[in-house]
């Protein structure tokens, strides 16, 4: 896969899946530009894949369009990006919810994906096209108890993600979403065994997901191997939402 003329943006890009797909996206020659509210988790991410940061927080439209718009002003232009930076927030019953902690987690996980997009789909227009990939999440298409607000943005997203899709599919942007299931991270390498274990019950394949394996969906859906995807949302969960 060879992405040496494409500009990519990747929010989350510190960790996890967001720096797996910043790994494969350099692999593949993209310039890159990364995003994240931990600033020196992507200070050493940069510095190792050579990429332009920025320390956002995804749920300032300001902050996010300024950074779409220093990416094409040193680029001049953008053809990729993901939004990926979320948050897990608390578990809570429904009725009992902190209101501030229900606000934080739409505001993040939701209106930070829009609050991308809506930055991210004129740079594309304006540089032929495009392909963006949303990260959602198991809990985009499936429920769970005391996860509501969590489960909401990432259903939000989907639904976001098709409507977006179609309005732009005529103009050369693509936009997917992915939904992982649960993905190998040293938080929850190091959980009590019995919640590590009740993790991987619940994956059909008997193991957790690595990033990568969710970042080479993403580069997948970002490449023009796949051309003609888009509104599209792409399980990468061992099986998690067959059963």
């Amino acid at each position: 896969m060879n992405l040496s003329n494409k500009v990519a943006f990747v929010t989350g890009a510190a960790s996890g899946i967001g720096r797996s797909v910043a790994m494969k996206l350099a692999d593949a020659g993209a310039r890159l530009v990364l995003a994240d509210w931990d600033g020196e988790g992507l200070v050493r991410v940069g510095s190792e894949l050579a990429a332009m940061t920025v320390t956002l927080d995804v749920s300032d439209p300001q902050a996010v369009r300024e950074a779409v718009e220093a990416t094409v002003q040193r680029f001049g232009g953008l053809h990729l990006a993901v939004n990926n930076a979320g948050i897990e927030g608390t578990r809570q019953r429904l009725a009992d919810y902190d209101l501030d902690a229900w606000r934080r987690m739409i505001d993040v996980n939701l209106n930070g994906v829009f609050n991308g997009m809506r930055a991210q789909i004129p740079a594309m227009l304006g540089s032929g096209g495009g392909s963006i990939v949303n990260v959602s999440s198991i809990l985009g298409v499936n429920g769970m108890a005391t996860v509501s607000a969590y489960s909401a943005a990432k259903h939000a997203v989907i639904g976001m993600t098709k409507s977006a899709a179609l309005e732009y599919a005529a103009e050369g942007v693509r936009i997917n979403a992915v939904a992982p299931g649960y993905v190998r991270t040293p938080l929850l390498d190091s959980a009590p065994p019995e919640r590590l274990a009740a993790a991987i019950a619940r994956h059909p394949m008997g193991r957790l997901a690595e990033a990568a394996e969710v970042a080479d969906m993403v580069v997948f859906l970002l490449s023009d191997q796949s051309s003609f995807v888009t509104g599209s949302v792409h399980l990468v969960d061992g099986g998690y939402s067959a059963i």
